[in-house]
């Protein structure tokens, strides 16, 4: 929880501070409404929340800022308490896991990471080296492995699809508890990497029947309502199961994942762990009340 409030510390700053004192008038709601933008709540999210907390400070006759501060949190958390869900990680044997998203959004060392977290929770682990393009990636992921004691399956070049059919065999074969597959950051605009992460998918599939059972989109906590679009256009080619939000530890805003719980109310993807540092074991499962406390208390 501290490391979550050092992280969207600048938001917070500029939400909380708001209440110091203040008059409950137009005024206040203004610079809510102001503040609220600036975390990238975006436009349709903040009308919400203000109308929300306007009915709400009505309805319940609060009279002071303070009272204010607690009803926005409330609702705060009601919005993002849809994206809680944690992965049932008993649901296969093995678990088949593929993690996907653009360059630099973090996939690579949250894998790492989130082998770590399974180790904790007395799941083996098999890592596959999806991609095939960036020699450095594949590097990486053995560093991880060897970090953690994890086997790592990696061909050089190749076909990043045959590495994952190698590795959910590999698993079934070995009795591994969780097979994390790894694949190359890609834009979604480009689409002939996209058509080739549906590929992965369908081949996954033929390795194992009902496999992906995760398939976590991660996303870099800083690049604001562009989040949005990357959900959508992975979520289209692959059918995301989760998010993983990453670098919540300096400059994230922490707004957009309430832009994402209001776009998507009718079809919530759930945010299973967020990063809030560099550490191996600074990756956090999400909750709705932590969040909307570090943002707002």
């Amino acid at each position: 929880m501290a490391r979550l409030k050092q992280g969207l510390s600048k938001t917070r700053g500029n939400l909380a501070g708001l209440f110091s004192g203040a008059r409950i008038d137009e005024a206040l709601y203004e610079e809510l409404e102001t503040a609220l933008l600036m975390s990238d709540a975006g436009v349709e999210t903040t009308q919400y929340l203000l109308e929300s907390l306007r009915q709400k400070v009505r309805r319940e006759r609060i009279e002071d800022a303070e009272g204010v501060r607690k009803a926005l949190r409330s609702l705060l958390a009601d919005l993002l308490r849809p994206l809680e869900r944690p992965i049932d990680i008993d649901a296969a044997q093995p678990l088949v896991m593929m993690i996907a998203g653009v360059n630099g959004a973090g996939k690579t060392t949250s894998i790492g990471k989130l082998a770590r977290h399974l180790q904790r929770e007395g799941k083996s682990v098999l890592l596959a080296a999806g991609d095939t393009f960036r020699a450095a990636a594949r590097e990486q992921l053995v560093e991880w492995g060897s970090r953690n004691g994890v086997q790592v399956i990696s061909q050089q070049g190749g076909d990043p699809a045959a590495v994952a059919f190698d590795a959910v065999n590999a698993g079934r074969a070995r009795g591994v508890g969780v097979v994390m597959i790894d694949t190359a950051g890609r834009l979604p605009t480009q689409l002939h990497l996209m058509d080739e992460l549906k590929k992965i998918h369908r081949v996954i599939g033929k390795a194992m029947p009902d496999a992906p059972h995760e398939v976590l989109i991660v996303l870099d906590g800083n690049t604001g309502q562009n989040m949005l679009a990357q959900v959508r256009a992975f979520d289209d080619a692959i059918g995301a199961t989760g998010l993983v939000v990453t670098k919540l530890d300096g400059t994230a805003k922490g707004g957009t994942l309430a832009a994402l719980a209001w776009t998507r109310r009718d079809r919530p993807i759930p945010v299973c762990f967020i990063g809030v540092g560099e550490g191996i074991d600074d990756l956090q499962g999400f909750s709705a009340d932590e969040f909307a406390s570090a943002l707002l208390d």
